[in-house]
Parts: structure tokens; sequence; C-alpha cells
């Protein structure tokens, strides 16, 4: 039985594979769609090859990730790495363009789910409804957020919580205050 090595759970390579398993993908797909050999992704995802910038931009591209994701990787002392993530030291997702900032609490995303701290500033929205093939619950720590599952809409203050099973859903925050939800996410989507 081999041990539990917690340092190589917060690699790059270690997300990329998560991530590609994440979408069914095989290292196959992957490395295809990335017109590179099957070799070299292996090789990236053991962190045993660093791929270059145009890699990343080209990796998030068809994971469909920020490429600022697969930068994010905060150092932490030996003994926290894949248990602790400190405040400070979480994973900015996405640009902020609808007014809506994530940071990834999970240490990394190798587990089968992933934790989300979301921020929907005032007036944020998103822009198209949205759909995924996963399940969700969030959790409203503070503000208010006005939230449309399957047709049905609600508003949801702190201390409520919602689930998400794969139906079409929307947000917005028409609220003069930021609102901030805790999502638990199966599989990881980022």
């Amino acid at each position: 039985m081999h041990q539990f090595d917690p340092a190589k759970l917060h690699t790059l390579g270690a997300d990329l594979r998560a991530l590609r398993k994440s979408r069914g993908m095989t290292l196959s797909d992957l490395a295809d769609q990335l017109g590179r050999s099957v070799g070299w992704l292996s090789q990236v995802e053991r962190d045993m090859s660093e791929p270059s910038i145009s890699d990343l931009r080209q990796i998030a591209d068809a994971m469909e990730v920020p490429v600022s994701f697969l930068f994010g990787h905060a150092s932490a002392p030996a003994e926290e790495q894949g248990y602790v993530v400190r405040a400070g030291a979480r994973r900015p997702m996405g640009s902020g363009e609808e007014g809506l900032i994530e940071e990834l609490l999970s240490p990394d995303l190798t587990d089968e789910f992933e934790v989300i701290h979301s921020t929907f500033q005032p007036g944020a929205s998103l822009s198209t409804p949205n759909q995924r093939p996963t399940q969700e619950v969030g959790y409203v720590i503070s503000g208010k957020l006005d939230l449309t599952v399957a047709g049905n809409t609600f508003t949801v203050g702190p201390g409520d919580s919602f689930r998400l099973r794969g139906e079409v859903y929307d947000w917005e925050n028409p609220y003069d205050e930021a609102a901030v939800v805790i999502w638990v996410i199966a599989p990881p989507v980022y």
C-alpha cells in the first residue's frame, strides 16, 4: 500500500488530471484536441514536463477554465498542502466580469467535489441562464441573492441553502450589498 503524499496533490499536473477526468475526457481525447502527443500530456499531468504559456492557454480553453486558474498555485508549508487553504492563499477563478468573484476553498481538484467561495457584487447578474451536469448545494453567508431554478424564483439570504441538480438556473443580485455564498459542486467544474 502506498503512502498518501499531500504534496503530490497540490500541483498543476494533479489539477489538470482532475479537470480532464471531471469532464469525462481521456488522455487521448485531450491530446488530440491540443494537437499534442499522449506521452507529452501524460508527462505534464505527472509534473515531469512543464507546459509553456501557450500550452497553458490551449489547455485552459480546452478545459473551459480561465488561464489564471492554472497559475493559482499558492505555496503552502508542506504539512498543510492537501489539507489547509489559508484565507489569503485561496485560488481565484474567473475574471469577475459578471460581478462574480470566486475562490477555490478546496485544497485542490482531486476530490469528487469542489468547494467554492462566491461573492456576487451588488447589481451583478448572470448574462444568460446556465445549466451544467452537476449536483450543487449553496449556503448563503451574507447578503441576498435572487435565484431562478427550473423556472421558480427564490430570494435567498443569510443562513438559507439551496440545491441544483442539472436544472437550468439563473442568478441576480439587485441589492445594495454583496452576497457571499459557499458552493459545493460535484463533479468539479473548475
